[in-house]
């Protein structure tokens, strides 16, 4: 039968939305529509009846509605909340239906009940609902009113980004929305558009709800009401009696009923009262008013959790100074009906709402009295007079509502002094505002007004205006009349000119804010003087020129990033002065501004300072990096005021000497061509705490006092990168204050020893990049070191260190370590311990055991040689990277490395900065690589695989990336897909600021585009035309500076994750790759990054380098750097070494791998998602961000209809015809397309405890683990790697042997280098040798931890005969937590053959049999069905190649760390 037939029979459609977006209709032209952008117009999504509509007919087709309605099915989620795919979902006439119209699809509803979940942060946290699915196949011309028609229901409710719900006009079409909101988004192909509407990870960005949901914490915030027993006033004069109680804003009502709020009803203010519990009785309070006729209630609650919510929410209002009611951020559409009764309240905050002007409890009630309002409180006797409402209003604050116009009847609310109607999307305002005579502050900032009526000029109370981001092109007239106004807040309006004699007349205006209005001119008519202004903020215009010089009482001036080439000033006043990143060559200020304290320089083309700089008398603070100056005033640096001279990134070859006791406190001479310092610095300026002349060409540094005895308070020094020598030790000895010393990248060849001793204060200590052989033993006299960073030194014998008792870090990685002197035990404080690059180390297992408390230890793995080592070693790039905190507790920087992407002829490299969240860039690093491998599988073209990765990966952050985002940026080396044996080309895409730069013949290419407001002018401008609200400090609501991000869902529009996609053939001229994050490129250049890397030769050296070298310039934050040399040659050979079609005689070179089909339920998942990854440590719990993860698994489906992609051969060997079982990069007929697929990974993350509740202690030791009680986690770097088949299985036991000593080609042979990270914090403990793989992989959640990097952690030594991985966590039995993201289906036991090979692949199973356990696979299908519907993901090599269930086959072992 027709689906006609099914819609018949089936009467309920689905239902069951959850909470939702705010007015989803304006998703489309202005974006995606969020509680954050509530001024955009609402967009009735599709009003055209039938545009989009799918055509049907038959008997019970729907044709007035277009509406398919699915057969009810159990679309219960289970406790696991694992994602449905299209295949559960849908039957095959469902697909084909869908297939016939992109303008169909599938609509998910979910239920009202919210389960209880760990409250988040916000009055509104996102909760996950377990209520029944169901789904609604429509079209985009489907409306709500149809869809409720069908269903019998009385309306449906959005949400976007688990944020606010909303509900949904009935002219509106929810399909339509999502479509527009995933248009926004970057999403161009309507085929993919419809599938990823279909997707069920798109409900934590956008979701529908058949009812309002029921958020118990909003419940009980807003109102809490029962029937208890009351009993009034402190004697036993009254009874108790049963009656109707209620808490609600500011009162506790009592009904003289006992189930109605009829009659006569007690209201009892609450403000300023008291709430006591009463100890006679049992769950009892005691409420009183405040003031000398106070009256008292006693209530008597049945149960204690009624009585602890009742106490909770009481003390709240009582402890209130002032009648507050805020019920913000509470999706209400009408003003709650018993707020009414609260007629003392002065101030109600009702932002970030869905308000609506008619209706009962609308805004129209607020100043009087609606009829049906009127008549209740007549049945209560309680006399109300007309606005007698909120009689006492004082505040009110309507922002974020979506209004669209001003509500008029606030104007009758008399009393109001402070009104806020930000983010509405107003155009005009009433006159009527002129009656408010009260009002003080009034905010309209966001909104699209461009003019302001004369009435308001008659508010002559009115001191506050905020009129920033809306349309005006003038300064309004009517500021003229509003004399007490001193503060004009234009920010972000289209003012290109501003008339100095406007002031003159506004004489009132004293700051003056209108950065961000795209300014060109100030012009002055006359001469007059503008007297009053005494602040300016004209940042982040387009001035080329600025004469302020009428301005005679200017006291602050801001003009930050302008253009600017001249500027005049007056100097009678000024006090701060900041003109940072322009073009100025001079300053020109008259008088001497004698007042000045900060002036900021920076980023200009100053040749020279002013003289009048070394008149100020008062300067106090003066940045002038980034110039030109060659040389410095000798008076600026004797004055008796300045503290703090920055004058790094410039010219400079020598400093002035100095006069005696000079104020200085820090000086910053970092980037110069200095080859000496003053002699007299140390001991001239005495209050020198801070000094930075790293990257000059010092060759010694000047004594620290004149005598033996020093005087000296320095604090932090850095020395990187000169030419000193280990003479300069004797010279620190005498700042015994020195808490960081950072002398690295010199010419060091020993440190003193005795010296060091002498240090005892020291904190940090770098000594990296010199030619040091051992560092002191006297080090453990400083007792108080916590970080000690020696890389890239000749170092051969461990350092005392371990015996301190705060030290926290080691880096003693590249260098020619051979043993390790180990104390009894170790300082708990330790940390980090990074020894990778020390090739003559040999860790024992005694070794390794002592180290299983340390958070993060890397070292490198030990093997033998193998042919896979040469494999290895034919890529024509190999990669290093470094990630640094700095003084920041925790890393939220992670790194993307794989060499072997695919077929083993790419590589796919990245950097995800999370600023200060750790969460996105650990799953961005666990997933985005098999996002990558899955795109290109759809599609060739690089801008649309690169495109749809990035925003494939948005959406599987899942409620992690509500609410928290990242820069993400991703390298994608390969071959065109046209051209095979051609040259490389490299495909870059970015988010945010990670950046990355290609060494091109000695010279830098930048790749990227640096996505934040300051840097792109073309997005500062989208983001003000969507009414953002972006604070002084370019921070899009305050939050983030980038414009465009993976995560941070709730800012879209404003935040988008599309990325900018370039592609660049490689040539020989290429010399290497490096990425880094914001803080790496804002303290080195790239001219400078590729200088450092040239001079080393060592990727990852040159990685630590760059990292090493931007701590020394100043930088606090995190570091991330990744360096990719590149060895492309005309005459290159990179195509993959032939796989034999032969049965080798003898053992083999290289023994590869044979996949072995699991059993029905031991799913073997290939993760590409390698790299260096590190180890989430639990810092926030799970109900801090969020209950639910998106899915880090992937379940796209490769387009319908697209070629295979070709094996990458270069010219000189073409592709050859090889037979065998599904060998990689073979395109035989028949043969599913790409190389090798791989299902989804998903992402868990420790925490102290086990997802199953269990801690370390209760669980059994499992064999072969050395175990202290904390969890261990390795990571063995497996990245992707790409199944090496052989064209047939072993004939024999003895081949099984051979193949089985070739395991320790697992045990590194495969990962890009030989490194294993061992993590362990607190908690549970899990290992799994080759026999106990199988119970490991039954769990969705621990199998993705093979192949994954995790930074925290102690070692368990990884040898041949265990062959062994520790992981995190033990496979949850709870299916909750943060990371349980709905997985995949398992796949279909299935071959995949090509036709012409079926009967020859049978033949060599049947010959093989009697080696594999368990019977013999069913016949499978030799073709694929349709890919967009059928498959719930791409079937996976490891699946298909030897058929069977039961028991996993002796060869697993082999293939254990390639199947995840």
């Amino acid at each position: 039968m027709a689906m006609e037939d099914e819609d018949k029979n089936t009467a309920v459609v689905a239902t069951n939305v959850r909470a939702g977006i705010k007015k989803g209709g304006d998703v489309g032209d202005n974006g995606a529509c969020i509680d954050r952008q509530p001024d955009t117009v609402v967009h009735q999504a599709g009003l055209n009846p039938t545009a989009g509509r799918g055509s049907r007919s038959g008997p019970g087709a729907h044709a007035a509605t277009g509406i398919r309605v699915l057969k009810q099915r159990n679309m219960k989620r289970n406790g696991s909340r694992r994602c449905m795919t299209r295949k559960t979902r849908f039957g095959s006439r469902e697909r084909d239906w869908l297939k016939g119209d992109t303008q169909r699809g599938c609509v998910c509803l979910y239920g009202g009940t919210v389960d209880p979940q760990p409250p988040a942060p916000g009055p509104q946290a996102s909760s996950t609902p377990q209520t029944d699915l169901q789904l609604v196949l429509c079209s985009t011309s489907t409306t709500v009113e149809e869809l409720c028609a069908q269903r019998d229901g009385q309306g449906l409710y959005v949400q976007l980004h688990g944020d606010l719900t909303r509900r949904l006009d009935p002219s509106e079409r929810p399909l339509q929305m999502v479509y527009d909101y995933l248009a926004s988004l970057g999403y161009s192909d309507p085929v993919r558009v419809q599938q990823e509407a279909a997707n069920s990870d798109l409900s934590c960005m956008i979701r529908f709800y058949s009812e309002r949901p029921v958020n118990a914490d909003q419940q009980e915030r807003t109102l809490l009401k029962g029937v208890f027993s009351v009993r009034k006033g402190k004697t036993q004069l009254h009874k108790w009696a049963e009656r109707q109680v209620l808490l609600c804003g500011t009162c506790l009502i009592v009904a003289s009923v006992k189930d109605s709020l009829t009659g006569k009803m007690h209201i009892l203010p609450l403000v300023g009262g008291k709430v006591e519990e009463v100890r006679r009785r049992q769950h009892c309070l005691m409420f009183s008013s405040a003031g000398s006729q106070a009256q008292t209630y006693f209530v008597n609650f049945d149960t204690l959790a009624d009585y602890q919510r009742w106490h909770r929410q009481a003390l709240k209002v009582v402890s209130q100074t002032v009648s507050l009611v805020d019920l913000s951020c509470y999706s209400l559409e009408t003003v709650p009906e018993y707020l009414f009764y609260s007629q003392d309240i002065t101030h109600l905050n009702l932002r970030h709402n869905f308000m609506s002007l008619q209706g009962p409890g609308g805004l129209l009630n607020l100043p009087s009295v609606h009829p049906k309002e009127e008549l209740q409180l007549k049945k209560t006797r309680i006399a109300v007079q007309p606005q007698a409402l909120f009689s006492q209003l004082k505040s009110l604050n309507l922002s974020h509502n979506r209004l669209g116009v001003f509500p008029e009847c606030v104007c009758e609310i008399l009393t109001l002094t402070e009104l806020n109607l930000s983010c509405n999307s107003l155009h005009t305002i009433p006159v009527q505002i002129g009656n408010l005579q009260s009002l003080q502050t009034l905010s309209l900032d966001g909104n699209h007004l461009s003019s302001l009526p004369e009435e308001l000029g008659g508010l002559f109370q009115l001191n506050s205006l905020g009129l920033s981001f809306n349309n005006f092109s003038h300064i309004p007239a009517v500021l003229e009349r509003l004399s007490a106004v001193d503060k004009l807040a234009m920010a972000g309006n289209r003012v290109e000119t501003l008339e100095l004699c406007t002031l003159i007349r506004m004489s009132h205006l004293k700051n003056i804010d209108i950065r961000l209005n795209g300014l060109r001119w100030v012009k002055s008519e006359n001469l007059e003087a503008v007297s009053q202004v005494t602040q300016l903020d004209i940042r982040d215009n387009c001035l080329d020129s600025l004469d302020l010089s009428s301005v005679c009482n200017l006291e602050t001036l801001h003009c930050q990033r302008n253009q600017l080439g001249t500027l005049t000033l007056s100097g009678f006043t000024l006090r701060m002065l900041h003109t940072g990143s322009n073009r100025l060559t001079t300053v020109n200020i008259y008088p001497v501004p004698n007042q000045l304290t900060h002036m900021d320089l920076s980023q200009n083309l100053l040749e020279y300072l002013p003289d009048w700089v070394c008149d100020c008398r008062k300067i106090e603070m003066l940045d002038v990096t980034h110039n030109l100056l060659s040389e410095l005033p000798s008076r600026l640096l004797n004055s008796l005021s300045l503290r703090k001279l920055l004058t790094g990134n410039n010219r400079l070859q020598r400093v002035p000497d100095l006069l005696d006791h000079v104020p200085l406190e820090a000086l910053d001479l970092q980037h110069n061509k200095l080859v000496e310092l003053p002699e007299g610095l140390f001991y001239k300026a005495l209050n020198l705490k801070y000094l930075n002349v790293s990257a000059n060409a010092l060759e010694s540094i000047p004594s620290s006092s004149q005598s033996e005895e020093s005087l000296s308070t320095l604090q932090e020094l850095y020395l990187t990168g000169n030419n000193l020598n280990e003479n300069c030790g004797a010279l620190l000895v005498g700042h015994q204050n020195l808490r960081i010393l950072h002398i690295a990248y010199n010419q060091l060849l020993s440190f003193p020893a005795s010296k060091l001793s002498k240090l005892e204060l020291l904190e940090e200590l770098n000594l990296s990049g010199n030619k040091l052989k051992t560092i002191p033993s006297t080090v453990s006299s400083c007792k108080r070191l916590h970080t000690l960073i020696a890389h890239s030194n000749h170092i051969t014998v461990f350092p005392e260190i371990l015996n301190l008792p705060e030290i926290k870090l080691v880096d003693l990685s590249c260098n020619e370590l051979t043993e390790i002197q180990l104390p009894d035990s170790l300082p708990s404080t330790l940390q980090e311990l990074d020894l990778t690059g020390n090739s003559s180390l040999i860790l024992e297992h005694k070794t390794l055991n002592l180290f299983s408390h340390i958070t993060t230890l890397k070292f490198d793995q030990k093997s033998t040689t193998t042919a896979g080592d040469s494999l290895n070693a034919s890529t024509p790039w190999n990669h290093g990277f470094s990630e640094m905190s700095g003084q920041r507790n925790k890393l939220c920087v992670s790194v993307l490395a794989v060499d072997r992407f695919g077929d083993n002829v790419e590589a796919c490299y990245g950097i995800f900065d999370g600023d200060r969240n750790e969460e996105v860039p650990r799953l961005l690093q666990c997933t985005m690589g098999d996002v990558l491998c899955e795109e290109l599988q759809h599609c060739s073209v690089d801008m649309v695989y690169m495109c749809n990765t990035f925003l494939t990966s948005h959406r599987k952050l899942g409620m992690a990336g509500q609410k928290l985002g990242a820069s993400a940026l991703l390298c994608y080396i390969h071959r065109e897909t046209s051209d095979p044996g051609g040259y490389f080309s490299l495909t870059v895409a970015n988010v945010g600021t990670c950046q990355a730069v290609l060494c091109r013949d000695g010279r830098p290419v930048p790749l990227s585009k640096v996505y934040s407001l300051e840097n792109c002018t073309e997005e500062m401008e989208r983001v003000k035309l969507s009414k953002a609200i972006i604070t002084e400090d370019n921070k899009v609501s305050g939050v983030t500076c980038c414009s465009r991000l993976l995560g941070c869902s709730y800012l879209s529009p404003w935040v988008l994750p599309k990325p900018w996609v370039h592609t660049v053939p490689l040539c020989p001229q290429d010399e290497f790759l490096v990425l880094g994050n914001r803080a790496l490129f804002e303290r080195v250049s790239y001219q400078e990054a590729v200088c450092t890397v040239q001079a080393v030769q060592d990727p990852r050296a040159a990685a630590k380098k760059l990292c090493s070298l931007a701590q020394s310039y100043g930088c606090k934050d995190n570091i991330g750097a990744l360096v990719v040399s590149l060895h492309i040659g005309e005459d290159s050979c990179t195509c993959e070494p032939p796989v034999s079609t032969t049965e080798p005689r003898g053992p083999p070179p290289a023994p590869v791998p044979v996949s072995v089909t699991p059993g029905p339920s031991e799913p073997v998942n290939i993760s590409s998602s390698g790299g260096i990854v590190t180890e989430f440590s639990s810092e926030t719990s799970a109900s801090e961000v969020g209950s639910e993860a998106g899915s880090t698994a992937s379940d796209e489906h490769p387009s319908s209809g697209l070629a295979s992609r070709p094996e990458r051969r270069c010219s000189l060997h073409p592709a050859t015809t090889l037979c065998g079982i599904m060998v990689p990069g073979s395109a035989g007929a028949g043969t599913h397309p790409g190389l090798f697929q791989r299902q989804p990974s998903s992402a868990t993350f420790s925490s102290n405890q086990s997802d199953n509740g269990l801690d370390s202690d209760d669980e059994a030791p499992l064999e072969g683990v050395i175990s202290n009680g904390s969890k261990l986690e390795v990571e063995v770097d497996i990245h992707c790697c790409a199944f090496q088949l052989r064209s047939g299985a072993p004939e024999s036991p003895k081949d099984l042997d051979l193949e089985k000593q070739g395991s320790d080609y697992l045990n590194g042979k495969m990962r890009r280098q030989n490194s294993v990270v061992v993590s362990a914090t607190n908690g549970c403990l899990l290992a799994v040798c080759g026999r106990e793989i199988a119970d490991l992989k039954k769990s969705p959640s621990t199998c993705s931890l093979f192949g994954k990097k995790l930074s925290n952690g102690s070692v368990v030594v990884p040898e041949d005969s265990h062959n062994l991985i520790e992981v995190a966590l033990e496979a949850p039995k709870k299916k909750s937590g943060y990371f349980t993201a709905p997985a995949q289906q398992d796949p279909e036991d299935q071959l995949i053959v090509p036709p012409s090979l079926e009967q020859e692949v049978r033949e060599q199973l049947r010959s093989h049999g009697p080696l594999l356990s368990g019977p013999s696979a069913p016949s499978t299908p030799t073709t694929l069905k349709d890919p967009v519907w059928d498959h719930p993901h791409p079937p996976a090599f490891a699946s298909n190649l030897v058929p069977g269930p039961g028991p996993t086959p002796i060869l697993q072992q082999e293939v254990y760390d390639t199947a995840l």
